[in-house]
């Protein structure tokens, strides 16, 4: 099956862009995936090709005319592949939402410009907004470029060996660990020692803790959602609160210190409230 990407967008010209060169472009020329641009200028109906109107209310910019947008949409068939907008309103592109999307058939990609996409048409053509990042960019086309290339080099045979994105950044939730390769040596900065002990037991154990190392330093974000305390059934819960219970003072009923809590987090004596 050919994993399908259709782009909407009023630049077709910059596409394929990166997307025709090394992994997505040979494994465009193998026909694992196939693009296709749709200029959504084709669809206005003035002289001037507008697809752009001013706000309603007042304000700054311009907004895509809903008319023009849904007759582009319509133009491309309800094969159920979803429909996407690239918009830094939408949900956040995440690794699982790129491999969900490239276990699909593919998605019909919507590239917003100016201010915005008038809300009419993003609810009544079920467009799913999405966005890549936390900033604005002049338009939706790099976006897609984006989400299009993390979902080729996911197709089935387009990196080869299977270990590539397993042990890629995000794939067990953390950051990839450092890689090195020759000189040994360089600029006095020599290959950690065990990459080059042979033990892959140890070199396994060095790449994980470096993974956690550099998800704890650079996305703390990541790391609390990695160990994030999962809720207990029910009867384990029950069990935890009674021997809770029974964790007290017998003198005054308080809870027991935590010995590894941190000083500013045990009671303090009556003095030193």
């Amino acid at each position: 099956m050919t994993w399908q990407a259709s782009v909407l967008t009023i630049l077709p010209e910059v596409f394929p862009g990166p997307l025709a060169a090394s992994l997505a472009g040979k494994a465009m020329a193998a026909g694992a995936w196939a693009l296709e641009v749709v200029d959504i200028r084709s669809f206005a109906t003035d002289k001037h090709r507008s697809v752009d109107d001013t706000p309603a209310g007042g304000g700054p910019g311009m907004v895509m005319k809903p008319d023009v947008l849904g007759r582009a949409v319509d133009s491309l068939p309800q094969d159920g592949r979803p429909r996407l907008l690239l918009s830094p309103r939408g949900a956040p592109l995440t690794q699982a939402r790129v491999e969900a999307l490239s276990r699909g058939s593919g998605a019909v990609l919507v590239c917003g410009r100016f201010e915005g996409v008038d809300e009419r048409v993003i609810a009544a053509r079920t467009l799913q907004e999405v966005s890549v990042g936390d900033y604005v960019l002049s338009g939706g086309e790099i976006a897609a470029m984006v989400l299009i290339d993390a979902c080729v080099r996911l197709l089935l045979g387009v990196m080869g060996a299977p270990a590539s994105s397993a042990e890629e950044s995000f794939a067990e939730g953390l950051l990839e660990y450092p890689h090195y390769t020759r000189p040994q040596v360089w600029e006095g900065r020599p290959i950690p020692e065990i990459l080059l002990s042979g033990n892959h037991a140890k070199i396994a154990a060095w790449r994980r803790a470096e993974a956690e190392r550099l998800t704890r330093e650079r996305r703390p974000d990541l790391w609390a959602r990695l160990h994030s305390v999962q809720p207990l059934p029910a009867g384990e819960r029950s069990r935890a609160q009674r021997a809770g219970e029974g964790d007290t003072n017998l003198k005054g009923g308080s809870p027991s210190p935590d010995p590894q809590a941190s000083p500013s987090d045990r009671p303090l004596p009556n003095g030193e409230r």
